[in-house]
């Protein structure tokens, strides 16, 4: 009798980060082995967006929408290499809170994993409110694999 996979769903937010598409290209290779369903997100960030608008002197909602268009293109380029793997998937662009909204939206798709590139975060800011990667992991209803370099001959084709 096979085994059952865990990972049904797999969630992969990206952000663009090097690490971020390795954190990809890793989610489409296990996608692929367990014939899970494989969510890319991106999230704009609440944050960034009232700093850009402040500094630029443009309205939020531009703002928003040139940061989700930016977001729609780094999640095009993991769903590329979905497509050319014959990986089921689905693309979604949100605002909020990045943690929050990858953990919000890891419950309601009952993502049975999250693959997640690490960023390093320095400074004040850094300090105050963590990495992305460490928030989901704190809020995640889901095991979450933290990816730091490319997997190597894991790679699918892209």
């Amino acid at each position: 009798m096979p085994l059952e996979t865990p990972f049904t769903r797999i969630l992969v937010p990206t952000d663009g980060s090097d690490n971020s598409n390795h954190a990809g290209r890793l989610a489409t290779v296990m996608s692929g082995i367990h014939n899970a369903k494989l969510t890319i997100a991106y999230v704009v960030d609440d944050t960034i967006v009232d700093e850009i608008a402040s500094a630029t002197g443009k309205n939020r909602e531009s703002t928003i929408r040139e940061l989700e268009e930016k977001g729609k293109r780094y999640v095009d380029y993991i769903a590329r290499i979905a497509e050319r793997n014959d990986v089921r998937h689905e693309e979604v662009v949100r605002t909020g809170t990045p943690y929050r909204e990858i953990a919000d939206l890891a419950r309601e798709i009952d993502a049975r994993l999250i693959v997640i590139g690490r960023v390093g975060c320095r400074g004040p800011r850094c300090a105050l409110v963590g990495s992305v990667a460490e928030r989901v992991i704190e809020y995640a209803p889901c095991p979450v694999l933290v990816v730091n370099q490319d997997p190597g001959s894991l790679s699918p084709r892209h």
